[in-house]
């Protein structure tokens, strides 16, 4: 499908994509820029690389397809590095969890090539980063969302679509409103609260007698405060407005509970522990081909 890609970030997302694309003989030639040097090396060891380059500039000068897998806070940034350097046919696309500000830097940067841009956001990742965690399964049966601004081209669309279906995703289209109010919901508040979570246990007294104690409930609630820090702070800082608005409703709700349990209201907290365990309970996450008989 692509001849030359240029992998800007070399971390989990950008060495998964790499390989997985490699497996499936949709690339033939990796050149990828990291500013980590070491970072560089190991991707190249690895075989997410088949060559590096010295600049981020460089590396898309002679690339068909570029991905963005750098935080997403540093897309403006690589943009502009890159802007002057791509080829008119090159497609260039991301996968961060934050559109709004992704698209905003891109009709920035690019000028009269933003319509080169497709924005992507696939739904995988684990709790470890970086390129020694890289896995060509990663995306398998995940679905990807795509947020085509009002410029993006129909060609490059239709590209990033068929190459995100041909790694065995399933692929949904959304506006980059839509897109970063829902996952301000399902994703970026429960990481949020996770980190909340550990941060008040931590700041509580004898609190590793306390943390020692913890089952099952608490392993699997916390999972995702593991995550990266550098990474989950440029994600909130780039989803503001909706994490926001998210965390008010979150302090409503907990307010609603607190009440009940300050008032010693049995009925009322049986009826909102309800909703909600009858709400977790019918909900499961779709499979890609579920999503495909829909």
């Amino acid at each position: 499908m692509f001849h030359r890609l240029a992998l800007i970030g070399c971390g989990l997302m950008g060495g998964s994509l790499s390989l997985a694309m490699q497996r499936a003989g949709l690339v033939q030639h990796v050149i990828g820029y990291s500013p980590n040097p070491a970072t560089v090396q190991e991707a190249l060891r690895r075989g997410v690389l088949t060559e590096t380059a010295g600049t981020a500039g460089q590396a898309v000068a002679h690339a068909d397809l570029v991905v963005l897998a750098v935080p997403v806070a540093a897309t403006g940034s690589v943009l502009q590095q890159i802007a002057g350097h791509l080829r008119p046919d090159a497609i260039v696309t991301d996968v961060g969890s934050t559109k709004q500000n992704v698209i905003a830097d891109a009709e920035q940067a690019l000028g009269g090539r933003v319509g080169q841009f497709v924005p992507a956001h696939p739904i995988a990742g684990k709790e470890v980063a970086g390129i020694t965690h890289a896995d060509p399964d990663l995306y398998r049966d995940r679905l990807v969302i795509l947020t085509p601004a009002r410029h993006t081209r129909i060609g490059p669309l239709q590209h990033i679509t068929q190459l995100w279906e041909a790694l065995g995703c399933k692929v949904q289209t959304m506006t980059p409103q839509e897109h970063d109010a829902a996952f301000a919901a399902v994703s970026h508040l429960p990481h949020m609260t996770a980190f909340a979570l550990m941060h008040s246990i931590l700041h509580q007294d004898d609190s590793a007698d306390t943390l020692a104690l913890g089952g099952s409930g608490f392993r699997d609630f916390t999972r995702i405060a593991a995550g990266d820090p550098a990474m989950w702070r440029d994600i909130f800082l780039c989803n503001r407005e909706e994490m926001l608005r998210q965390t008010e409703q979150l302090i409503a709700s907990l307010h609603t509970f607190t009440d009940a349990i300050s008032a010693g209201d049995g009925a009322a907290l049986h009826a909102l522990i309800s909703e909600a365990s009858e709400a977790r309970s019918q909900w499961r996450m779709i499979t890609r081909d579920e999503n495909a008989r829909l």
